[in-house]
């Protein structure tokens, strides 16, 4: 392992979908003169500035997702179809996120047909045996990634404040393994994706049927085991739970390109703070020297 490398791996979608209704929810879209809202890059530049200065990574990747269609949506025609479009003010800030990132020198990388997550999971597979690795989002579907060096910074309330997560801690808290809330998520489903799990399990029996069968196969194996309404209701519902673990399952072999040296972390701050002065992004500068770690910009 290089122990001296550091690889932040920021999920872009969720630090922008925060950023943006964090503001929005009191109608504060901080148009500049331009009339080009603003609010959503403000706090998704906050949210990575403050980030690259807490964990000092040597290295960073921002991971998209490109469009709502994915392998997903094509096994199961309900995958998030119970979320509307973007609003309006927030779709012409997804390209400013990207530039923003851009500017910074880290890379974006997205790849249709897949989620942010699964750039993510694939990037973690890539590096995580030679490197140290923290994924960045508020998303807990990623806590299934964690292992060894692989961490996952959960966002908390504020700008700067995270749990974070190891394969120790999260074995810990949960009494599973973090492949295993896979399983969980077979089972109760996810109502924010859409996938409905088994009719009737909700989180609590999830968690305790995981816990003691570790995985939906030892749960299949032993349904002669289970309570007669427990089983009645998986086997009643056995398709959509096999379908349901297959839609919470990060795929960790998207076909990207990733060059770790390209990832190099290297903030030109007068370059980024023209781009933020010309798009009238305010509050920023403070940030943006503690990351880049300049005493004046």
């Amino acid at each position: 392992m290089k122990k001296d490398q550091h690889l932040l791996v920021i999920d872009g979608m969720a630090l922008l979908f925060r950023a943006f209704f964090a503001t929005s929810v009191h109608g504060n879209f901080m148009m500049n003169s331009k009339g080009l809202p603003t609010n959503a890059i403000n706090g998704f530049l906050k949210h990575l500035l403050t980030a690259i200065d807490f964990f000092k990574p040597t290295h960073a990747i921002c991971c998209w997702d490109m469009g709502s269609k994915t392998f997903r949506s094509d096994v199961f025609k309900d995958y998030k179809a119970n979320r509307g479009e973007a609003p309006l003010e927030l779709m012409p800030q997804f390209d400013l996120a990207k530039e923003a990132s851009a500017v910074l020198n880290i890379p974006n990388i997205g790849i249709e047909g897949y989620e942010a997550d699964d750039c993510i999971g694939t990037i973690t597979k890539k590096f995580g045996q030679d490197i140290h690795i923290t994924v960045l989002s508020g998303d807990r579907d990623l806590l299934q990634l964690l292992e060894g060096n692989v961490h996952v910074a959960l966002l908390q309330k504020g700008i700067g404040q995270y749990k974070v997560y190891t394969d120790e801690l999260f074995q810990e808290e949960k009494g599973i393994s973090p492949l295993a809330l896979i399983d969980v998520k077979g089972l109760m489903g996810d109502a924010s994706d859409n996938y409905p799990g088994v009719k009737g399990i909700g989180e609590k029996t999830a968690y305790k049927l995981v816990t003691e069968y570790h995985s939906v196969d030892g749960i299949l194996q032993n349904l002669e085991n289970l309570s007669p309404s427990h089983r009645k209701k998986i086997e009643s519902d056995l398709e959509m739970l096999k379908l349901s673990r297959h839609l919470a399952e990060i795929h960790c072999e998207v076909p990207l390109e990733c060059i770790l040296e390209e990832a190099y972390l290297e903030i030109d701050a007068a370059k980024a703070l023209a781009w933020i002065k010309t798009y009238e992004i305010k509050g920023m500068e403070g940030f943006l020297r503690k990351a880049a770690k300049e005493e004046a910009i």
